[in-house]
């Protein structure tokens, strides 16, 4: 059994606890008709095309480049038809369609002979790379598609989840031997330090191939959210102490999809996701595969306006009954929209309404149930007050108002003091849940990011 390095229980967190969670059963969806792949799902990436509308494609075939490093490629993860590419705003390109034949032709990659701790480390990322699998990578500071020319501090894998209605790692991870200890092999040739895993503290999730596995740290978190955050637990394990301090992240489906590839030397796109959400009538885990639409696994929704997220209600993406599984998720949630503006709202009792700043009286009463919530703000956008909330549920040596403040400002210099090269998105997402203000914090980050990228 691979010994924990460290044990961590953090107290700055806050679990939303919202009604819907899947059961513990796991069924095989129908296989998608459809599938897509968005250039957004990959912060950093400037895409160009590589396929037209009515072009064969087999899983594996590269659909879309990166402009400034043609080598990362995006790949199909369904053999079929390009059915069409969807396009916003100057033409910037939204999504790109596949329209799925059923038969799964895949795509063969030369591996090395040997040991995989023996792979050198240019050979390893120039398979990812042909693959499309080094788009699993994401690499800090900045929360962007890794650098390939870039040799990570250390590499980080969180094999917890603690967002809001989070699925179970032991159902959703696909860690069988002996993929996942490939998949650790491999990573151990790319960085020059250390393989880092992130387990739930208590064991009772924890898929059992990971405590078997050797070649990396294990680190025991205990806490609700955000203590799942990589970010998180980069802060704990291994703070990121500047712009060149670079590591790289991803999550347990990234690890098995590499220890699967230089296994069998084919890509196995499968993925088991959760299906959670008090609109969705089956909750439940469902096989498919990365890009499904949605529409393909999720099954019938209660009555009324519903909305779709591919993702969870903090970070996930409003996709609808017809948009399609991220690159990254593995759960989809499914909560009903509000019917019309609560009159007087602030003036209930809340018995059933979650609340961290004790506005409702179920704070009061220690409720222990789960909350009957909706996608209703609650509120309008207000004046931007520092209420002393924000760091209560944010367990890193970050203070979010200030940080938000000076990316406003624009003050690169003072955003760089306040670590900025220490979040993405999904850090202050539970910040932003909590503000009284209302200001859209996620949003607001990610322009700071982008300032400091370019102009740092």
């Amino acid at each position: 059994m691979v010994t924990v390095m460290g044990n961590y229980r953090l107290k700055r967190t806050f679990d939303i606890r919202l009604e819907g969670r899947a059961e513990r059963l796991i069924l095989d969806a129908d296989f998608p008709g459809e599938v897509a792949f968005k250039p957004a799902d990959f912060k950093g990436l400037n895409p160009k095309l590589l396929v037209s509308e009515g072009d064969k494609v087999c899983v594996g075939t590269p659909l879309f480049c990166h402009k400034e490093n043609r080598d990362i490629v995006i790949t199909s993860t369904a053999s079929g038809t390009v059915k069409g590419i969807r396009r916003g705003d100057r033409r910037a390109i939204e999504s790109v369609i596949i329209k799925t034949d059923g038969k799964q032709k895949c795509l063969n990659y030369k591996i090395p002979k040997g040991s995989a701790e023996n792979f050198l480390a240019e050979d390893v990322k120039k398979i990812l790379l042909e693959s499309g699998l080094f788009a699993c990578f994401i690499q800090r500071p900045f929360g962007i598609i890794a650098d390939p020319f870039i040799t990570p501090r250390d590499i980080f894998i969180t094999a917890m989840d603690t967002a809001p209605l989070a699925p179970l790692m032991s159902l959703c991870a696909d860690c069988e031997n002996p993929y996942f200890q490939a998949g650790i092999s491999i990573l151990s040739r790319l960085t020059s330090g250390k393989v880092h895993v992130s387990v739930e503290g208590k064991f009772s999730d924890v898929p059992p191939e990971i405590l078997t596995a050797k070649g990396f740290e294990l680190h025991k978190f205990i806490g609700n959210h955000p203590a799942g955050n990589v970010g998180v637990q980069i802060e704990h394990i291994a703070p990121i102490k500047g712009r060149d301090d670079v590591v790289w992240t991803l999550n347990l489906n990234g690890v098995n999809l590499i220890g699967k590839l230089f296994l069998e030397g084919k890509i196995d796109p499968e993925v088991t996701v959760a299906v959670t959400g008090l609109a969705a009538k089956k909750r439940c885990y469902y096989r498919t595969i990365i890009g499904a639409s949605l529409s393909s696994f999720i099954g019938e929704m209660e009555s009324g306006d519903v909305r779709i997220i591919s993702g969870n209600v903090l970070t996930g993406r409003n996709e609808g009954s017809n948009g399609y599984l991220g690159f990254f998720h593995y759960m989809v949630t499914a909560i009903p929209e509000p019917e019309g503006d609560q009159i007087l709202g602030w003036a209930t009792l809340g018995l059933n309404k979650r609340s961290f700043s004790r506005t409702y009286l179920s704070s009061f009463f220690n409720y222990a149930g789960r909350f009957r919530e909706e996608s209703a703000m609650n509120g309008s956008l207000r004046p931007f007050i520092a209420t002393g909330i924000y760091e209560d549920v944010l367990p890193m040596d970050i203070y979010p108002v200030f940080l938000i403040k000076s990316i406003i400002a624009e003050d690169i210099e003072e955003m760089e003091k306040l670590g900025i090269y220490e979040v993405i998105e999904e850090d202050l997402a539970l910040v932003e849940y909590v503000d009284p203000s209302k200001q859209n914090f996620q949003d607001i980050l990610r322009k700071g990011i982008d300032q400091v990228r370019r102009e740092g």
